[in-house]
């Protein structure tokens, strides 16, 4: 049985840790507000900007001189998919759900023939990747100094990629990130981001000739150019927003289920003290009886 002076020191160091995991739920909270309230502005441009490229992609005849982020390569070989992850843990299976579900995409295509590299955008999803596909990592961004994200940052990760799209041989990029749904539910999800997605329905408008209906002003390379890498820019930082909530959502989570499970040891473990003492006393008066009446 454990000696009273280690129960005490046990408590003491798992009363410290409930401080620590209190303390870390409540500025995840507080965080927490404001990352949902930006993630929920930014989802009605980024959906609409998806939705009128989408349409764009349906309406616009492609040729060979159409630009390749909308047109794409004509192959469909070579796939990059884009990891974005937090740069710290301590939220669950936050980064683990993420890095599950790209790591599932990936051995899809890798089963189907095709060739998948990897962009990660944050530190967790690093281990797991180097560790299963070491040679496929092209490029790790480091989002370690951000506080606060911003659309410059996402402008940055997006020029990037277009270049490398442009020039490394890629044919599609995807992107994968936690979608913020509650302080529960954090849903990942996975999108394609280049060349932008062709639907069905904008198919079917193409081919009977629904293209020549749209008129450009002032003229279609000049609006493609523009539209074009702002779609990715913006993706990435809806990306960026729906995670960072998502973060502090699932943080808040797993501290709160952490405090609460460093009570309930607390509690066991007083209880094992009070009994251990209450053994130590008893066996004490016991020593002294036994001793007094052999006297």
């Amino acid at each position: 049985m454990a000696s009273l002076k280690a129960l005490k020191n046990r408590i003491a160091s798992v009363k410290s840790t409930q401080k620590i995991t209190r303390a870390m739920k409540t500025v995840a909270a507080a965080k927490l507000r404001r990352a949902q309230q930006s993630a929920e502005a930014g989802r009605p441009y980024a959906q609409r900007i998806a939705e009128v490229m989408e349409s764009l992609a349906g309406k616009v005849a492609i040729g060979p001189e159409s630009p390749k982020l909308l047109a794409g390569t004509g192959k469909d070989d070579t796939h990059l998919i884009v990891l974005c992850t937090s740069d710290r843990g301590l939220a669950g299976g936050f980064n683990t759900n993420i890095v599950r579900a790209a790591r599932r995409a990936a051995e899809d295509m890798i089963g189907q023939g095709k060739t998948v590299y990897f962009y990660l955008v944050g530190r967790k999803g690093r281990p797991v990747i180097q560790r299963l596909y070491p040679k496929q990592i092209i490029h790790q961004y480091d989002t370690g100094a951000i506080r606060q994200v911003s659309f410059a940052d996402a402008q940055a990760i997006a020029e990037d990629l277009v270049n490398r799209y442009l020039t490394d041989g890629i044919d599609v990029v995807h992107l994968f990130y936690a979608e913020f749904q509650s302080a529960l539910v954090q849903e990942p999800v996975g999108r394609q981001i280049i060349p932008v997605p062709r639907t069905e329905a904008a198919a079917a408008a193409t081919s009977g000739g629904a293209n020549a209906a749209v008129e450009y002003e002032p003229d279609e390379e000049e609006i493609l150019a523009a539209l074009l890498p702002r779609n990715v820019a913006v993706q990435i930082f809806r990306a960026l927003l729906e995670n960072q909530a998502g973060f502090f959502g699932a943080q808040m989570t797993a501290m709160d289920n952490a405090t609460r499970n460093a009570g309930d040891m607390i509690n066991r473990l007083t209880i094992l003290y009070n009994r251990t003492r209450q053994a130590a006393i008893t066996t004490e008066l016991v020593e002294i009886i036994s001793g007094a009446e052999a006297l």
